[in-house]
């Protein structure tokens, strides 16, 4: 009887009553959680990938057969020399030595090989979940959505490493970032359909929270953010005007205009960079009104959330700052990026509780 509610003891409840209702799934919310972190640990991988030149090193697209990597001498040779036909390795590269190859190889066939592990990870307990009957069904078709969303972001994967293997040196920085947008939207999906599934089902009753404009517009800008820091990695521009809070020692940079609103918005570096942190400074000013009016919120979860993020924010620009004076060093970089991954979710999280007035 340990753990039983002392009201349901004295009632003699059974204890079927005391099941989790059968609109809501903690096995489908944990499910769909582990799902979201397999998703952020490919963003990772992603990352390490662009950073380390890698992305390139992979000229095809074989959604069964790549993933046995190379088995022996004369596959290692096959794929190199199908490298060396496209300009990054001609203009970047030359020279490069097979054992060069192979550690630039082993970086993008991690990254694809989680792309197919998050098919199996999200298909086989779905699978699971339906056929016992664990999962509520208002979130089959929302989980289906997910699946194809996945589906998806492998096309728009290609879409983007394929923009390389012509005429460019890199993936376009507008392909990196629609890639990446597209995976952040599926983690965010993943988030708030694993609270739904956990917390979800019946609606409290009342007026809606004042809070909804805020969480709603500051995870917006979140994820505008997140965009802006793929533009500013596509270019490169986080080794361009590496100085703070300055840039090459101005306030405004001396080559922002770039003669076309497209090219300047998306390819300039400087302009990217620029963005970039205006942003952060925004996000910042915002975070800390959330974390002041959390405090005054009578929800205990959009409290904590509201002062999560505020810290989130805090350690965020560090990173950032750090990150651009260090020149981009591989692991300050993931750092980075997995510190805004979280930075989503919690506001994520903040927009979900605001919307429903759950109290987590």
């Amino acid at each position: 009887m340990i753990g039983l509610p002392h009201a349901a003891i004295r009632a003699n409840r059974p204890l079927a009553s005391l099941r989790v209702p059968p609109e809501r799934s903690i096995s489908a919310a944990i499910w769909l959680v582990a799902v979201a972190i397999v998703v952020i640990g490919m963003v990772a991988v992603g990352g390490a990938t662009r950073l380390t030149g890698s992305g390139l090193s992979i000229t095809q697209w074989q959604p069964l057969t790549g993933a046995l990597p190379p088995l022996n001498a004369a596959a290692w040779e096959d794929l190199f020399s199908r490298y060396k036909a496209i300009p990054q390795y001609r203009v970047v590269n030359a020279g490069m030595t097979l054992a060069a190859f192979k550690s630039i190889f082993w970086w993008e066939w991690a990254h694809r090989l989680l792309a197919r592990v998050l098919a199996v990870v999200f298909a086989v307990p779905f699978l699971v979940l339906i056929a016992t009957r664990r999962l509520p069904r208002r979130l089959t078709w929302p989980c289906v959505g997910l699946f194809v969303l996945g589906g998806l972001q492998g096309l728009v994967g290609w879409w983007m490493v394929a923009s390389g293997l012509e005429t460019r040196l890199y993936v376009a920085p507008e392909r990196l970032a629609a890639h990446l947008g597209l995976a952040l939207i599926l983690f965010c999906a993943l988030i708030w359909t694993a609270l739904e599934a956990a917390w979800g089902g019946r609606r409290e009753p009342g007026a809606r929270s004042p809070w909804v404009v805020a969480a709603f517009g500051f995870l917006g800008l979140v994820y505008l953010q997140c965009l802006l820091g793929a533009l500013v990695a596509g270019n490169h521009a986080g080794l361009a005007n590496a100085d703070w809070p300055l840039m090459s020692g101005r306030l405004f940079p001396r080559d922002y205009w770039r003669g076309g609103l497209w090219t300047t918005v998306v390819h300039g570096l400087a302009a990217v960079q620029l963005h970039h942190r205006l942003l952060a400074y925004g996000l910042a000013a915002f975070a800390l009104a959330l974390a002041a009016a959390g405090l005054r919120s009578g929800s205990a979860a959009i409290r904590a959330f509201c002062l999560a993020i505020a810290g989130i924010v805090t350690v965020q620009i560090g990173l950032g700052i750090a990150l651009l004076l260090g020149g981009v060093p591989l692991a300050w970089a993931l750092g980075h990026q997995l510190t805004a991954s979280l930075l989503l979710a919690c506001a994520t999280a903040l927009a979900w509780t605001s919307r429903t007035q759950k109290v987590l």
